[in-house]
């Protein structure tokens, strides 16, 4: 029988006292996330704020010509919606699109801000949520800019695993690609560069990380500063999984 999610496995409720929980847990509605299902567009009005519990996000940002980059992951160490309690309105110039199915707790805009005007728990922790997404935009845009794709692919990989509960990914090259903003021919050949290391396999869609100590090592700083910067303003450390390195692995054919 599967286990219905939970609030707490929210790690920003989870962080709540019992008297704020009990405030804002009548008023949470456990939805749906399915894969790449868009739950905020660019000029959307927004009208709840998303926990993810076992769902993971990514914030894109849209050219005029439709491409589009990843500018950031949330997971279960954080929520959607920043806009709605920082000033900036209903609207958001992102698009925040689901990459990894699962489920989320959200909470009505008046709700967010009720809670947010009495500068308790919930504003505090909001605006060190805040600042730890302002660095992972920012690592982000610095590993766009100076980093090989196989570096990139090792940072978002990791980023996505911490958000995971085990090491398995369902996720094809195109749709990598344009979380990089960059060509498919590129993920694929650092795809294949990591599969000859024996970091990972992937097959017809499916990544399973088979050796996460060498990924972290193969990454470049940005990964480190991110999850740095996390587990100082959020007093959360990301639950990695243990993976053993097999003796042997064959390289899949991609």
């Amino acid at each position: 029988m599967i286990q219905k999610p939970q609030p707490d496995q929210n790690h920003i409720l989870a962080a709540l006292s019992p008297e704020v929980q009990n405030r804002l847990y009548q008023h949470l509605e456990l939805v749906e996330m399915p894969l790449r299902a868009v739950m905020y567009d660019c000029g959307q009005p927004m009208h709840h704020v998303y926990f993810p519990t076992d769902s993971i996000v990514s914030m894109q940002y849209l050219l005029e010509n439709g491409a589009s980059t990843a500018i950031s992951v949330v997971g279960n160490e954080g929520l959607l919606g920043v806009s709605l309690y920082m000033g900036g309105g209903e609207l958001t110039s992102s698009r925040s699109l689901v990459q990894s199915a699962g489920h989320a707790y959200r909470l009505p805009k008046q709700k967010v801000r009720e809670e947010f005007d009495r500068h308790g728990e919930l504003l505090l922790l909001m605006l060190r949520y805040t600042q730890a997404l302002l660095t992972q935009v920012s690592q982000t845009a610095i590993c766009n800019r100076n980093h090989q794709i196989d570096q990139q692919l090792c940072r978002w990989l990791l980023l996505s695993m911490d958000r995971l509960e085990d090491n398995h990914l369902t996720m094809t090259q195109e749709f990598i690609a344009n979380m990089l903003g960059v060509r498919r021919e590129g993920v694929t050949e650092a795809a294949i560069k990591l599969q000859r290391l024996g970091v990972l396999s992937y097959r017809r869609g499916l990544i399973e990380v088979l050796d996460r100590p060498k990924l972290e090592e193969l990454s470049c700083e940005c990964y480190e500063e991110v999850q740095k910067q996390t587990e100082l303003l959020l007093d959360h450390k990301p639950q990695r999984q243990v993976i053993k390195k097999p003796e042997t692995i064959a390289t899949a054919e991609l």
